[in-house]
């Protein structure tokens, strides 16, 4: 009996061709293009945002955390959608703008690993009387590649020859999750209040936060006063720079491009677990240190 089902089977293929993998992906004739969409499993009502398309010739990561400012970012094209509807397609054709080539017409034909990704805005009634759609911080420090309630596809490989790969279809089934609340320590704390002006003006719950680095003694001395240092961070996830940890012996090392340093994980964690024997250590002065939270749609 089985193997008379697979015999079936293998004429059917014989008969259509083509194995069934290759058929879903077959595309309508043409110039190249990207036709994205979301279906109502992610969200059942239409989104507004920035929908990016990502392509790179680098397998190693997902292209959403390859475009960079530097030498070796990947490709992104983007366009703005406003109410695209769970279903409907928005297309990314060669008349969009790229970075850091103008167009998908510019692509050289090859093998390319593809991604698209819906950086959500979320609609403003300010109490200046104006209306605007932006991009609310959800914890990411605006990092749209990372943030929380951001659609995007799983990455896919893709031969693309801009003259006649035709219409590739990115389906967004895929959903950034939230980032959770750092944990306490013995030394840092995190608080956050809502700001009542900045509600009032957002039109909207705002707020703010911060992350409070205790002196060495402060659960002993309860009644002590301290003097205060405030840093204005930006959207500072934790004291980043403060590690209670010895560094991480088997952490890979990866290079900075931004300060131009081989392994400069590595000396982020040095550094960080050295502060944290210098400010628990007898001599070192006894302060408050906090970084503000101040999170906002425009940076």
């Amino acid at each position: 009996m089985l193997r008379r089902a697979i015999l079936a089977c293998s004429l059917l293929l014989l008969a259509l061709g083509r194995p069934f993998s290759v058929m879903s992906d077959a595309r309508e004739a043409g110039p190249l293009r990207f036709r994205i969409r979301f279906g109502p499993e992610q969200s059942r009502e239409a989104l507004d945002g920035r929908l990016l398309l990502l392509v790179s010739n680098d397998a190693s990561k997902e292209p959403r955390f390859q475009i960079t400012n530097g030498p070796t970012t990947q490709l992104v094209f983007g366009i703005d959608v406003d109410g695209l509807k769970p279903g409907a397609s928005a297309v990314i054709d060669a008349s969009v703008l790229g970075y850091p080539v103008d167009s998908i017409r510019d692509i050289p034909a090859g093998s390319y690993v593809v991604q698209g990704l819906l950086h959500r805005y979320e609609t403003f009634h300010r109490a200046d009387g104006r209306t605007v759609k932006l991009p609310m911080d959800r914890g990411e420090g605006q990092q749209w590649n990372r943030a929380p309630g951001n659609l995007y596809s799983p990455p896919r490989t893709v031969a693309i020859d801009p003259a006649k790969t035709g219409a590739v279809e990115i389906i967004l089934d895929k959903l950034v999750p939230p980032i959770p609340d750092p944990p306490a320590t013995k030394y840092v704390r995190h608080e956050k209040i809502q700001s009542e002006r900045l509600t009032k003006f957002w039109g909207r719950p705002f707020f703010l936060g911060a992350h409070v680095l205790l002196p060495e003694g402060y659960d002993q001395h309860p009644q002590a006063r301290y003097p205060l240092v405030i840093f204005h961070g930006h959207f500072p996830q934790n004291v980043d720079s403060f590690r209670e940890t010895p560094p991480d012996p088997d952490l890979k090392c990866e290079y900075s491009d931004r300060f131009r340093l081989d392994c400069y994980n590595r000396i982020q964690q040095e550094q960080a677990y050295q502060f944290y024997k210098d400010w628990t250590s007898p001599g070192y002065p006894r302060t408050i240190a906090i970084e503000i939270q101040h999170a906002n749609p425009y940076y």
